[in-house]
């Protein structure tokens, strides 16, 4: 598979990386600073670039058969400002299957049906900026026509690949406590070949 996957310098996409390379693929990574990269990511291919210029976006995903996101919103909007470029580009290149790291906050709340779980008042984000950028990641997706997966991990330490965790359609397990980095990027990276989650946000814990 010709996968690209942006985001690769950080935690989960870097495990991503990792994974897909150890399995044969031929992975394209498009990132703003090479020398990031260490020797883990040797077998990729690497574009210098900008997620968030159309050009750059456009020269990765031509010729791939998915891609990956795990960009974060780094503080600022690179989520917002990315996400109609990759629609944009995907759509221009026939690549039609796009998975991406989003966060439990957009999943639907149990306690507060109706209210995604970062807009609840039990919610204990002191800023919802983060949340925010991912749920306008979602509605960008919900109407692009692609095959779609946005990925929900709740609190993210690092851990094990376990491979052991339970996973619902657009809710949060319950009880869900924590899923580490490790598992998060399997099962994103599984999601290339299962099509449980076309169109859901996938929600994800021990």
């Amino acid at each position: 598979m010709k996968l690209l996957l942006l985001g690769a310098t950080g935690r989960v996409g870097k495990e991503v990386a990792a994974q897909a390379i150890e399995d044969g693929h031929q992975v394209t990574l498009l990132v703003r600073s090479p020398e990031k990269l260490d020797n883990s990511f040797s077998g990729a291919t690497v574009v210098h670039g900008d997620a968030c210029v159309e050009k750059d976006l456009f020269r990765a995903v031509l010729g791939m058969d998915a891609v990956i996101s795990a960009l974060s919103t780094d503080g600022g909007s690179v989520l917002t400002d990315s996400t109609p470029l990759l629609i944009a580009a995907m759509h221009a290149c026939a690549v039609k299957r796009v998975i991406t790291i989003g966060t439990a906050g957009i999943l639907d709340s149990r306690r507060h049906p109706g209210l995604l779980r970062y807009e609840t008042p039990d919610s204990r984000r002191s800023s919802t900026r983060a949340a925010e950028e991912h749920r306008r990641v979602w509605e960008l997706l919900s109407a692009s026509g692609l095959d779609w997966t946005i990925v929900c991990p709740t609190y993210l330490p690092l851990g094990d690949r376990t491979g052991v965790y339970r996973v619902e359609r657009d809710c949060l397990p319950l009880d869900g406590l924590s899923i580490s980095v490790a598992d998060t990027a399997q099962f994103a990276y599984k999601q290339l070949w299962d099509n449980s989650y076309i169109g859901a946000r996938a929600g994800i814990a021990y």
